[in-house]
C-alpha cells in the first residue's frame, strides 16, 4: 500500500531531466519504482509502499534499497550503474541533488542506453538471433556459477516460503477471481508436495543461490553487444535467493509468453551445455508456472493502484499469465526420439525446430554428439577440433556419453532428442535401448538427403558445432549404414516441411507405451491419437475414429492430419 506522496519528488525528477535535454522526460512506472529518463542518465525512485516483501515507507528505508540496488546490480552491469544520488530538501523548501538539508528521499543514476537493446523490444522486432541467445545463456550460466551459495538443506521449504509470500498477496483475487486464484494456487501447491525431494536435493547440492531474480526480457539489453543483466531484486534478498533453475525459469518464461518458445528452448539447452543441472530439469514446469503466476500478481497488484491508468488491459494480460501458468501445470509424458542422417542433413536445424513442442515445457533436451565431443575437450562448441579428435575410440567416447545422459535426461522426467549421424546399426540399437531402460517412448527418424545437397550444406557452415568436412561426408557416403528400421524422412528439401514431418513422427505414440489388450491405434483430424483395445471404425462425419468408450483411451496429441484415415495400425507382431 501508497504510505506517503512523493509528487514533489517525481516533478523535481521530470524537471531535472528535462533540463539536460531538449525534450520532456520519460517517465516509466512499475507497482514498487517510478524511473525517470533522462537523455544520458536514468533515475530510478522507489515508490513510498509498504508491502509484505519490500517497505519503502521512509526516505532512509529508501535510500539504503537504492544503495542495496547498485551493489547488487554492479555483479553483472557495473557499466550501467553509476551510483545513488540524494534528494535534499533545503531550508527554502527546494529540492536538490546532495546538497545540505533534510534528507527527502533517493534515487539509483544509471547510464542510459538504447531502449530499443532491450530484449523484450528486439523480441517484439524479431531480431533474438541464436548467436545472441547463445551469449545471454552462457553469461546467464557463468553468473550463477559464481553466484553466492546458501547453505540451506530445504529447497522446498524456499519455494514454500515464495508460495506463502505470494498467498498474502489480495490484488490476484481481488482483480482475476477468487475462484480462479485457488485453482492455480492449490495446483502450485500439488506440485511442490511432487517435487518436494529434488528441491531438497539440490539444496544440498548448493543449488541455492543469491541470483538475479527477476530475469525477464525487460531487464536484459545489450551493451556494447553484448547481453547484460541489469535491475536485479535487491529489496528483498531471500526472494532473489533461489534455486538456479528458478531463476532461469522466468526468462524462459517470458520467452514462451513473447511466444517465442523455440527461442526458450534454445536458452535452456546453451545453459545446460554449461551448467549440468539436468538433476532438476523435471522442475522447470513448475518453477515457469510459478514465475507466470507472480507475474500476474504483479500485473494485479499495479491494476489495483488508485492512479492506474489502464487498468482493464492489466487485468487482461495479468489473466494471460495466470492461464498460461496453469498450462505448464499440466502433465506430460516424456519421449526419446533420435534423429540420424549424413553429416548436413540438417539433423541439428531439425532438432531446434520441434524440440520445445516435445513433452512438458520448455521442451526437450537436445542432446548432440557435436556438442558432446567440444564439451568432452573442453572447448566452447564453435571451436574445431584436431583430426585426432575424431578417432573411432573417441566416437565411441561421444556415443557413450550420449547414451549416459539420455538415461539420465529421462530420468528426470524429461524428454530427449539425441542429434547424432548413427550411421552404425549398433549405435541406433544402443539408443533404441536407452528409451526401453527408461521406460520410455522411442521413435527413430533417418534424414535422407541426396549428396548434391549434402556437401554444399556443409560447405556453407561457419561457427558450427560441426567439424564435419566434405571428406568426411564423402567418407560417410563410401561406408554406407546397413539397413535403417527408422522412419525415413526426405530431407533434401525445405528444412520447415521436414521438421514438421519428423515431428509428425515424434509424436506418434510408441508401441511400448499401449495399455495391455489395447492393440489398435489411430489418429483423429485433429491430431489426438487413441489406443483401442478393439477395431476402431471412422465416423460418420468424418474426422475422428470411433468404438465403445470402454475400448478407447487417449494416446498423445499430435500434428493435424488431413489423411487421418489413413492412421489406424495394428500393434504390430513382434510387440505382441
Amino acid at each position: 500500500m501508497l504510505v506517503g506522496d512523493q509528487s514533489d519528488i517525481i516533478e523535481f525528477l521530470r524537471a531535472s531531466a528535462a533540463a539536460s535535454g531538449t525534450g520532456p522526460a520519460e517517465i516509466i512506472e512499475t507497482h514498487i519504482s517510478i524511473i525517470v529518463l533522462g537523455p544520458e542518465r536514468v533515475w530510478k525512485l522507489k515508490r513510498a509502499v509498504r508491502l509484505p516483501y519490500a517497505d519503502f515507507s521512509t526516505p532512509e528505508r529508501r535510500t539504503a534499497a537504492c544503495e542495496h540496488e547498485v551493489a547488487l546490480n554492479r555483479r553483472t552491469a557495473p557499466e550501467l550503474y553509476l551510483g545513488v544520488r540524494r534528494i535534499t530538501r533545503g531550508h527554502d523548501g527546494r529540492l536538490a541533488f546532495d546538497a545540505p538539508g533534510e534528507l527527502a528521499d533517493a534515487v539509483v543514476e544509471m547510464r542510459r542506453f538504447d531502449q530499443n537493446t532491450l530484449f523484450s523490444e528486439l523480441a517484439r522486432a524479431g531480431r533474438l538471433d541464436r548467436p545472441t541467445l547463445t551469449a545471454l545463456a552462457r553469461n546467464i550460466a557463468r553468473f550463477h556459477a559464481a553466484a553466492q551459495s546458501k547453505e540451506c538443506p530445504h529447497g522446498a521449504a524456499n519455494i514454500a516460503d515464495i508460495l506463502e509470500l505470494n498467498e498474502q498477496n489480495t490484488a490476484l483475487p481481488a482483480m482475476l477471481g477468487e475462484q480462479a486464484t485457488h485453482a492455480l494456487r492449490g495446483a502450485l501447491r500439488d506440485a511442490l508436495a511432487r517435487h518436494r525431494d529434488v528441491l531438497d536435493a539440490r539444496a544440498r547440492a548448493g543449488k541455492i543461490r543469491h541470483c538475479h531474480g527477476d530475469l525477464h526480457l525487460r531487464n536484459l539489453c545489450l551493451i556494447d553487444g553484448h547481453p547484460t543483466l541489469f535491475d536485479c531484486i535487491e529489496f528483498n534478498d531471500a526472494l532473489a535467493t533461489s534455486d538456479v533453475l528458478y531463476d532461469l525459469a522466468f526468462l524462459l518464461m517470458d520467452l514462451w509468453h513473447a511466444e517465442l518458445p523455440a527461442e526458450a528452448n534454445w536458452v535452456m539447452n546453451r545453459y545446460l551445455d554449461e551448467n549440468d543441472e539436468t538433476d532438476g530439469l523435471a522442475l522447470l514446469p513448475f518453477f515457469m508456472a510459478l514465475r507466470a503466476s507472480i507475474r500476474a500478481q504483479v500485473l494485479a497488484t499495479q491494476a489495483e493502484l488508485p492512479d492506474s491508468a489502464n487498468r482493464a488491459a492489466l487485468v487482461d494480460e495479468a489473466n494471460g499469465y495466470l492461464n498460461l501458468a496453469t498450462q505448464f501445470l499440466q502433465p506430460a509424458t516424456p519421449c526419446l526420439l533420435a534423429i540420424g542422417g549424413l553429416s548436413g542433413s540438417g539433423k541439428s536445424t531439425v532438432a531446434a525446430a520441434i524440440a520445445h513442442r516435445l513433452g512438458a515445457a520448455p521442451g526437450a533436451r537436445v542432446l548432440a554428439t557435436d556438442r558432446i565431443r567440444k564439451q568432452l575437450a573442453g572447448v566452447p562448441a564453435e571451436t574445431r577440433l584436431p583430426k585426432e579428435s575424431y578417432t573411432r575410440e573417441a566416437s565411441e567416447r561421444v556415443y557413450a556419453t550420449l547414451y549416459e545422459r539420455t538415461l539420465t535426461t529421462l530420468g528426470a522426467n524429461t524428454s530427449v532428442i539425441a542429434d547424432a549421424v548413427f550411421s552404425r546399426p549398433e549405435e541406433r540399437q544402443a539408443i533404441a535401448d536407452c528409451a526401453a531402460r527408461a521406460g520410455t517412448g522411442f521413435q527413430g527418424v533417418w534424414l535422407d538427403a541426396p549428396p548434391e545437397m549434402l556437401l554444399p550444406r556443409v560447405q556453407a557452415r561457419r561457427n558450427d558445432p560441426s567439424d564435419a568436412s566434405i571428406d568426411v561426408v564423402q567418407l560417410q557416403l563410401a561406408r554406407g549404414t546397413g539397413a535403417i528400421d527408422w522412419a525415413t524422412i526426405p530431407a533434401g528439401g525445405d528444412l520447415a516441411a521436414t521438421a514438421e514431418a519428423v515431428l509428425a513422427v515424434a509424436l506418434t505414440p510408441s508401441w511400448s507405451q499401449a495399455p495391455e489388450g489395447f492393440n489398435w491405434l489411430a489418429q483423429d483430424a485433429d491430431g489426438r491419437w487413441f489406443w483401442f483395445a478393439v477395431a476402431p471404425q471412422m465416423g460418420v462425419a468424418g474426422g475422428v475414429w470411433r468404438s465403445p468408450r470402454r475400448a478407447q483411451r487417449f494416446a498423445g496429441q499430435g500434428v493435424p492430419n488431413p489423411l487421418w484415415y489413413e492412421s489406424c495400425r495394428q500393434r504390430p507382431t513382434q510387440a505382441l
